[in-house]
């Protein structure tokens, strides 16, 4: 029996292919070219460029939010410029030796126009590799040339200004920024935090006490100059009424009475230096 081929099933098999292949071909290069030269760079976000036969990390350009076209042998490393939050919890050594838990928030970002050269000198782990590390020194020496009592109560907020002073100085020079530094919370010893407790509730209890006495003081001293106010008011009276002025009042007094319908006596001269004398039931 003669094996022989069926022209039009087999004598298409060849073009059909080379379109199966091309198409396959058409999707590699455009999944290929999507992931590798066009892309995108998102709101809060900023790029830089490795250029492959270019000279290499283009420091000087940086690529913000939008649609870029990239060469599939180039490379474009992004960077979040938002600001961000972290956290560190520590033990540091107060001035008098004591140990200290300290709770701390920072919030930190890198400088969007100089990513290229974070990018050249750090890379993307700035957090772990700079931001950390100084955080965690500046607490230590800052904390270190404090009382636990001032960090407890007193001069936190001068202790997180501190901290936050040392460690901007330390890594504004390698392209990061520091937006605040934030103490969360502290523990102390469980006796000294007791003693600490007792030592403001004394304090704060001094601190109205000496409040009610300048309350009182300034109560006692108003009192005093409304009665010195009350007794030159009268001398001043004192000296300006006369007897004649005395007269004048009396007559007033007893014209007014004259009028009233209540029953009365009027002894005109019946009183004392003349004065009118008034007798009634009322």
């Amino acid at each position: 029996m003669t094996n022989r081929r069926d022209p039009n099933l087999f004598g298409q098999t060849p073009k059909a292919m080379k379109y199966i292949l091309f198409g396959v071909g058409f999707i590699l290069l455009f999944v290929i070219l999507t992931n590798t030269t066009f892309l995108t760079i998102d709101a809060g976000s900023k790029g830089v460029l490795f250029r492959r036969f270019g000279g290499g990390l283009d420091k000087e350009h940086v690529y913000s939010q939008g649609f870029h076209v990239v060469m599939p042998w180039n490379k474009m490393y992004i960077y979040d410029v938002r600001i961000n939050e972290a956290f560190e919890t520590m033990e540091v050594l107060s001035s008098n030796g004591l140990t200290i838990k300290v709770e701390l928030s920072y919030r930190f970002a890198p400088d969007p126009q100089m990513i290229g050269y974070l990018h050249d000198l750090i890379g993307p782990q700035y957090l772990d590799r700079i931001i950390k590390p100084e955080i965690r020194s500046a607490t230590r020496e800052v904390i270190g040339k404090y009382l636990p009592e001032e960090l407890y109560s007193t001069k936190r907020e001068a202790i997180q200004d501190e901290i936050f002073k040392v460690t901007s100085d330390a890594i504004n020079a390698k392209f990061l920024t520091l937006d605040a530094v934030l103490i969360r919370e502290v523990a102390l010893p469980p006796t000294l935090q007791a003693s600490i407790e007792a030592k403001l509730t004394t304090e704060q209890e001094s601190l109205q006490y000496e409040f009610r006495l300048e309350k009182e003081r300034k109560e006692a001293e108003r009192k005093i100059i409304e009665a010195k106010a009350k007794a030159e008011a009268n001398r001043i009276l004192a000296a300006s009424l006369s007897d004649k002025i005395l007269q004048d009042k009396g007559i007033e007094a007893t014209l007014q009475l004259a009028n009233s319908p209540n029953s009365k006596v009027i002894v005109v001269g019946g009183g004392d230096k003349g004065l009118p004398l008034i007798l009634g039931n009322q």
